[in-house]
């Protein structure tokens, strides 16, 4: 049998030593996330990750590298067994002209220091290992990606 992830992607984006997040409900609850979704199909991870920040924020995201590639397989619940293979990177966002209207699943934008953040309710665990990573240096240039044009 070949199993096969399911794969997305995530924006760390700091500023003045915050990280901004989006709230997003998850089974009827508010969760926290960077601004994360899936790969389409045809769509390269950079192409995703720019078009996920621009879907959820209405913000443009430059990808300056990624910090890591991560599988998690949800251990109860709902969704329990589904195993996720996230490419988070990091980059700079700036405003978008004209803004685009935000994807109506995002309840709202926080931008929270590191400690308020691991008092929230996470969408997952990987929300705050991506951050504790890239705050321990954790970066890798995107030549490590290779991707058709």
């Amino acid at each position: 049998m070949i199993w096969t992830p399911r794969t997305t992607v995530a924006a760390i984006i700091e500023r003045d030593r915050q990280f901004l997040l989006v709230e997003e409900l998850a089974h009827g609850q508010r969760v926290l996330n960077q601004p994360a979704g899936h790969l389409e199909d045809g769509e390269g991870l950079i192409q995703a990750v720019m078009r996920e920040v621009r879907e959820e924020t209405c913000l443009a995201f430059k990808p300056q590298g990624l910090v890591g590639i991560y599988r998690y397989r949800i251990p109860q619940g709902a969704d329990a067994g589904l195993t996720y293979l996230r490419y988070c990177f990091f980059g700079t966002a700036s405003a978008l002209d004209p803004a685009p209207a935000r994807d109506p699943d995002i309840l709202d934008l926080i931008w929270l220091e590191r400690a308020e953040l691991a008092r929230r309710v996470l969408r997952s665990p990987l929300v705050l290992r991506c951050i504790d990573d890239y705050r321990a240096g954790q970066r890798h240039s995107l030549e490590l990606l290779h991707e058709p044009d």
